[in-house]
């Protein structure tokens, strides 16, 4: 089981067609426009809306920045790196207010496929549902992860701002973060097709 590490800065970012901020596409599975999950890291630069994706579900975190306020079809939202991550419909109007300066954002869309997205704490295990998972970091560490009892255990070292995925799931995956500790050192991500 060899997952895939892609590292955020190492991959070329892309304007939007508003120029409302920068797209940097971590992993588009199984390929490019015919995506059926996507894992992507955005820098909003200022308010703008989002662009709307018909038939995907939408899951929003802010890794660094003050946050946003988001106006999804109506509903106001406010959404800060402490926060939980937001789940929403692709096909929602979006508007996005930056609510202090420039943010940067990590999301999971999903087209045809079931998943989510949660908080990685320091050193919890987590054992991921069946399909494709893995990693956002928001901070240096290192994962671990078992695939079975007989398989043994393997790890990673991760820079910050990094993507480990696996396209079949590990029985078990566990972060630990380098120093300085912290509560929550990233976001688990979990896509399976329907």
């Amino acid at each position: 089981m060899n997952p895939l590490l892609v590292e955020c800065d190492g991959v070329a970012p892309q304007r939007w067609r508003n120029a409302g901020g920068l797209t940097r596409e971590l992993l588009a599975w199984p390929s490019g426009a015919a995506w059926r999950y996507r894992v992507s890291v955005a820098d909003i630069e200022r308010d703008a809306a989002f662009s709307t994706y018909p038939g995907v579900t939408r899951w929003f975190a802010v890794i660094e920045g003050s946050g946003v306020e988001l106006d999804i079809d109506g509903a106001r939202r406010r959404v800060s790196a402490a926060c939980a991550p937001l789940r929403f419909a692709g096909d929602a109007p979006v508007s996005c207010r930056l609510l202090d300066g420039p943010t940067r954002d990590l999301n999971l869309m999903l087209r045809d496929s079931g998943g989510m997205m949660r908080a990685a704490r320091d050193g919890s295990a987590w054992v991921p549902p069946a399909g494709g998972c893995g990693l956002f970091a928001t901070r240096a560490g290192r994962c671990r992860w078992s695939s079975g009892p007989t398989g043994g255990d393997a790890f990673a070292d991760l820079p910050r701002l990094a993507l480990l995925w696996f396209e079949r799931a590990p029985r078990q995956l566990r972060f630990e973060c380098a120093a300085p500790p912290a509560d929550v050192v990233g976001w688990w991500l979990a896509a399976h097709p329907r």
